[in-house]
């Protein structure tokens, strides 16, 4: 079915983009390992950058409300981004964030992937600041570009560091920040 094969697709090429990085990752091993085949590959993508944007786009969507469910649980204060981002980083597969990996391997930022991983950033953004905005925070848009500085940092950080530390080291400076 070809739903079915673009599912594989899809699903085949996140794991092995997230484990190795695109650049390591050709077409081939994604056909091979998705048992899907070259000609329904192409009637699905015009290309690999075009697999790989499909997959940004869809990680987006299931990141984004991962990380909106994930501090919902924790109390629905914007802090609570660091404890969801703690859980991830504490996670056996973690390999830091998909966007930032994106930007880091392709440079181009005409990129559709590239552009996709951007977007990304910006709808985080954008998640933050209305959790700033429903805790009555005030500047929230400014204060959201902030927590998402500390985000990052603290996600290139647990990649670096291998524990979820560098989460509560971000939530103190955010939580100062807030306070402030």
């Amino acid at each position: 079915m070809a739903v079915n094969a673009r599912a594989r697709l899809l699903s085949t090429a996140e794991s092995l983009f997230y484990a190795h990085g695109i650049h390591a990752v050709g077409v081939e091993r994604i056909l091979s390992e998705s048992g899907v085949g070259r000609a329904s590959f192409y009637r699905h993508f015009a290309g690999k950058e075009a697999l790989v944007t499909a997959v940004l786009e869809g990680r987006d969507a299931r990141w984004r409300a991962w990380l909106a469910e994930r501090v919902a649980a924790h109390g629905g204060h914007p802090l609570h981004v660091f404890d969801a981002l703690a859980e991830r980083f504490a996670a056996q597969d973690y390999r830091g964030c998909v966007a930032i990996n994106t930007m880091t391997e392709i440079a181009d930022r005409t990129s559709p992937a590239r552009e996709m991983a951007a977007l990304h950033k910006r709808r985080v953004i954008e998640l933050v600041e209305q959790l700033l905005r429903d805790a009555g925070i005030p500047e929230p848009a400014c204060r959201a570009r902030q927590l998402a500085l500390l985000m990052d940092g603290a996600i290139v950080t647990a990649l670096r560091e291998g524990t979820p530390d560098a989460a509560w080291r971000a939530r103190g400076i955010a939580q100062a920040l807030l306070a402030a």
